[in-house]
């Protein structure tokens, strides 16, 4: 017997039980960027792998560490995405998205890192990500907080998630405050744990932002972002938070809250939640003005985020959703080969008259009570039932499975209106 094969590790199937809540989720969310007038955009999964090291940065744990790179027939490095930002940011910049235009996009699939798997942490994940390129003041970060609220107030999520934002400042104050910071983590290196260290010169807002309870002290103890930003990065960050709080949006200003990417600049937030142990963050984002400029395009602003469909579709299980693409309207049973010849005809006929209206047909035979076994399995409300009686008075039988009412014979040539005038 040869060996099963199975999934590789951290790459998971979603199953049908599961896959109501995905699509709760896909749909809702396409409904909210259509009614902000966002587009959606379409990426390839592989990349250029100098793509990520120059956008991400070289000495991330991304690049480092997670990336599944490998070299094709050509011997070009290539990279499966492990983030949409900067294929999305190449895409705009390539297909000449960004000439004296601003877009507003969005995209959904899946992304790829090497890292060890746990709950809300998987080597394949998948993101729903908005990109907004060519606007400088806040009102674009605003609107893509405001958007996310919404988003969990439709999902019913809103009393499970809280806000977080910082401003990490640019140009020149935020060039010198890492001097500041490097040179205190230099003079504490002895008291940093081995990834800290690693950090320090390469990545040095990233350790500020560690989990490890040993160093606490130190980064406590660092000097603080806020006291080196520039004053336009503090204005913006103002209006900011004045519009949060005239919209009514809670947050909470995190000054630890720096993002793992290089490309980040001024606003940076995430939605974290206590639903999900370790992995809280299901939705970050924030401003990257310099990255256009620095993958090859103009100098124009942009700000996103990415939402983390795993994290969220755990905080939707055991929630009720309405799953329309599962509904079930009916089941034909068909006894006797001529019941079979014409319910398959009436089936089709059915569906050509209904495009709305979900019909499972019987497949494979079987008597009667087994038919209507499957038929109350598969969750449908009513069973359309044709048998030799049926046939001889081209009529249907339609018995309701899930409400206490009589069963009913129906003429073939009126129950097409009798289903519009009790389902539709």
């Amino acid at each position: 017997m040869s060996k099963t094969i199975q999934a590789i590790r951290g790459m998971n199937d979603i199953l049908p039980a599961q896959t109501p809540y995905w699509r709760w989720l896909e749909d809702h969310f396409r409904d909210l960027m259509r009614g902000y007038g966002y587009h959606e955009i379409r990426l390839p999964i592989v990349e250029m792998t100098e793509l990520f090291k120059r956008s991400i940065g070289e000495v991330t744990d991304i690049v480092e560490k997670e990336m599944y790179t490998f070299l094709d027939r050509n011997n070009d490095s290539l990279t499966l995405r492990p983030e949409g930002t900067a294929g999305c940011v190449r895409a705009a910049i390539e297909n000449g998205l960004l000439y004296n235009q601003t877009q507003k996009l969005w995209y959904a699939g899946a992304m790829f890192r090497h890292e060890r798997p746990q709950k809300g942490r998987y080597r394949q994940f998948h993101q729903l990500g908005v990109e907004v390129f060519g606007l400088h003041g806040p009102d674009a970060d605003i609107e893509l907080i405001l958007l996310t609220a919404r988003l969990w107030r439709r999902l019913g999520l809103a009393g499970d998630v809280r806000l977080e934002i910082n401003t990490l400042g640019a140009g020149e104050a935020r060039a010198a405050y890492r001097q500041e910071l490097v040179a205190y983590l230099a003079a504490n290196e002895q008291r940093l744990d081995e990834d800290s260290q690693r950090r320090m010169h390469s990545n040095p807002l990233r350790v500020l932002d560690s989990k490890n309870p040993d160093i606490q002290d130190v980064i406590n103890a660092a000097p603080k972002l806020m006291d080196w930003i520039d004053a336009e990065s503090k204005q913006h960050f103002t209006q900011l938070c004045d519009q949060l709080q005239r919209n009514k949006v809670p947050y909470t200003v995190n000054p630890r809250l720096v993002r793992g990417l290089d490309y980040y600049n001024q606003t940076v937030f995430e939605w974290v939640t206590d639903k999900l142990g370790a992995q809280g963050t299901v939705c970050a984002g924030g401003r990257y003005d310099g990255l256009v400029a620095q993958l090859g395009g103009s100098d124009v602003p942009a700000v996103g985020f990415a939402l983390g469909m795993e994290r969220v579709v755990a905080m939707l299980e055991g929630k009720p959703v309405t799953d329309v693409a599962a509904l079930n309207h009916g089941y034909l049973i068909m006894v006797g080969e001529q019941a079979e010849q014409q319910g398959i005809m009436l089936a089709e006929m059915l569906r050509d008259a209904l495009p709305w209206l979900t019909l499972q047909s019987n497949l494979g035979g079987g008597g009667f009570k087994n038919q209507m076994k499957r038929a109350d399995k598969s969750g449908a409300k009513l069973a359309f039932i044709i048998g030799d009686d049926e046939c001889q008075q081209d009529a249907v039988s339609i018995k309701f499975l899930r409400e206490d009412q009589a069963q009913q014979k129906i003429s073939r040539s009126e129950l097409v209106n009798w289903l519009q005038e009790n389902f539709k």
